[in-house]
């Protein structure tokens, strides 16, 4: 609703001003005559004060619009292709990491963050792994699982995949009583 309201007093504005400009025009190169206007009428003298201070107030507005920061957009990687526009988005992203990274097996618990570069993504997984598997092993499997797939999946080029392993669970031993 607000940006029906703003594009309405953006025509009304434009509308305004160029009425406005031509007037200037046609009475600085002498076809408008300067008398046009009864200098003793007071209510035309209103009039103009009052139209000059709500082209005023709207060119704050429109001047706020223009330096504000949208709110509701969210994060998102903007791809152009042939046929249009691809936007994804950084929550998209991080989940298709997450998922990529859960398939290694002896990984329990993953968080990932997500900055664009200009090479390309650069994506950290923060891992609890499984003390039964070789740290290296699954840093480098975690690695080349998430690189190829969020790659292959979304066609944004991963410039790097960064892993650190937070910690390192027990799995459960369980002890067996014979009596």
């Amino acid at each position: 609703m607000a940006k029906i309201l703003d594009r309405l007093l953006l025509f009304v504005y434009s509308l305004s001003i160029a009425i406005l400009s031509i007037a200037a025009i046609l009475h600085l190169s002498g076809i408008l005559p300067s008398d046009w206007i009864n200098e003793s009428d007071y209510g035309v003298f209103i009039t103009a004060i009052i139209v000059l201070v709500v082209l005023f107030l709207l060119s704050l507005r429109f001047f706020y619009i223009s330096i504000r920061k949208d709110r509701n957009r969210t994060p998102s990687i903007d791809q152009r292709t042939e046929f249009g526009d691809i936007q994804i988005s950084i929550e998209t992203i991080e989940n298709l990491c997450l998922k990529a990274a859960s398939r290694v097996r002896g990984v329990r618990d993953l968080k990932s963050r997500i900055k664009v570069d200009q090479a390309g993504i650069d994506i950290e997984i923060r891992a609890v792994v499984d003390g039964e598997y070789s740290i290296p092993v699954l840093s480098s499997d975690i690695q080349k699982q998430v690189h190829d797939y969020l790659q292959e999946t979304t066609g944004i080029p991963v410039a790097n995949v960064a892993v650190f392993i937070a910690n390192v669970a027990q799995s459960p031993s369980f002890k067996s009583r014979v009596e």
